[in-house]
């Protein structure tokens, strides 16, 4: 049986937010229009299906717990990385 794809967009602004905030979450058709809008805003995508879970657990424009501070980092140091955005 195949798994549910699922996904999760975070927003982050460092002059504004405390945290990064969980903008969109789902799965199947959901996740896949996610995934889309993602990609065509050139947004760069990083798989990791533990973090997807709990990020989906979290109520949508919340910021995320002190707990995940270190694997939402290490996600965002990915993205800066790719877009060529890092200090």
């Amino acid at each position: 049986m195949e798994k549910r794809r699922k996904a999760a967009a975070l927003k982050y602004k460092p002059q504004e937010d405390a945290a990064p905030k969980v903008v969109a979450k789902g799965s199947g058709w959901l996740a896949d229009k996610i995934l889309d809008v993602a990609k065509e805003h050139k947004v760069p995508l990083k798989q990791d299906t533990q973090l997807v879970e709990v990020l989906s657990a979290i109520d949508l424009n919340r910021e995320i717990p002190p707990e995940l501070y270190k694997a939402v980092a290490e996600i965002l140091a990915f993205v800066y990385r790719m877009t060529k955005k890092a200090p």
